[in-house]
């Protein structure tokens, strides 16, 4: 023990010593009758947004794989950094859990200068159990039909195009921003308070167009025209509609993920049943059904580690190069 230690540089023995303590901490009866008690899942968003409904769709179908109530509980507030710093410093006994997002583990670290947590080192992963695409939604008076067209326009119009977004920095912001970079245009940014009025500031003419895919509906009735989707692949809810790779920007991926997380320092017996639990919960017909638009995506707990890691790069290298500073 003593040879291995000297070989462990001061973080590999601070995390080797973290987890020896939180494993000491928990008695081995306690981890292996987990759950013996109701699960919280803290949502940092409002009710009624995707943030809110799909950890609500998940918890029906979680709890009898637990074995325990699983329960939401919304602490919206400070960009999702209040629920967010909540869990952080909750009992890292998996009984309290985050609703993890691109947005309070990747975009917060870039976009706010006072977050109270770091998401690498503050939280277990548990798993990722969704993506929702964002669509590219224009107004329909503008002249285009394509992605083409649009980028076609866009240069034939320098600076002419506004892109509209729920505020500075969000996941509907940046998309804007990297499409920018991809394809060489020049668009002005135009933040609004929530991505609900900025929708509706594109359905009046007041803005030209958004990343948003909640807006999908209005395109369904012919109040915005869906140009193509921001993920990799296109979506069971709108397969007509293209992706922006598809469309001509290769690579281009500007997805939002959500996943679970529980305090750095939960015992790897619990997270691990806990990821059991999830892999099964999103296996469920009954979950298809109830999550819109969204698609499951499952991953391990390392890929979710990772993929915040991959995530965090990316956003800072977009914002980096857009010279955007936040206050």
């Amino acid at each position: 023990m003593e040879k291995l230690t000297k070989r462990m540089s001061a973080v590999d023995r601070r995390s080797f010593l973290t987890a020896a303590i939180a494993l000491a901490a928990v008695p081995a009866g306690a981890q292996q009758d987990f759950p013996n008690k109701p699960i919280r899942i803290i949502s940092p968003y409002t009710a009624g947004g995707l943030g809110d409904t799909l950890p609500r769709a998940l918890s029906v179908v979680l709890s009898p794989r637990l074995g325990q109530r699983v329960l939401v509980e919304n602490r919206p507030g400070a960009s999702q950094m209040m629920g967010t710093q909540f869990v952080a410093r909750a009992e890292n006994d998996g009984y309290t859990l985050l609703w993890a997002s691109t947005t309070n583990m990747a975009i917060n670290t870039i976009a706010q200068t006072r977050l109270g947590y770091d998401p690498q080192k503050d939280f277990a992963p548990i798993g990722v159990c969704f993506t929702s695409p964002l669509y590219l939604l224009v107004n329909p008076r503008l002249p285009v039909k394509s992605v083409k067209e649009l980028i076609a326009y866009a240069k034939a119009h320098p600076g002419k195009l506004t892109f509209a977004s729920g505020g500075s920095g969000s996941t509907n912001h940046l998309a804007g921003e990297l499409f920018m970079q991809q394809t060489g245009i020049r668009m002005l940014h135009v933040p609004y308070k929530g991505a609900g009025p900025a929708i509706v500031g594109v359905i009046g003419g007041e803005v030209d167009l958004m990343f948003e895919g909640a807006g999908i509906e209005h395109a369904r009735h012919g109040q915005l025209r869906a140009l193509a989707v921001a993920s990799r692949q296109r979506t069971h809810g709108a397969p007509e509609v293209p992706t922006i790779a598809e469309a001509g920007v290769p690579g281009f991926d500007a997805s939002v993920w959500f996943g679970l997380a529980a305090p750095a320092g939960t015992p790897p017996a619990v997270v691990a049943r806990l990821a059991s639990g999830l892999q099964e919960a999103l296996k469920d017909p009954a979950l298809v059904r109830s999550i819109g638009d969204a698609e499951i995506t499952p991953s391990s707990p390392q890929a979710m580690a990772d993929l915040v890691r991959t995530d965090t790069d990316k956003w800072r290298k977009v914002v980096v190069d857009a010279h955007i500073v936040f206050e």
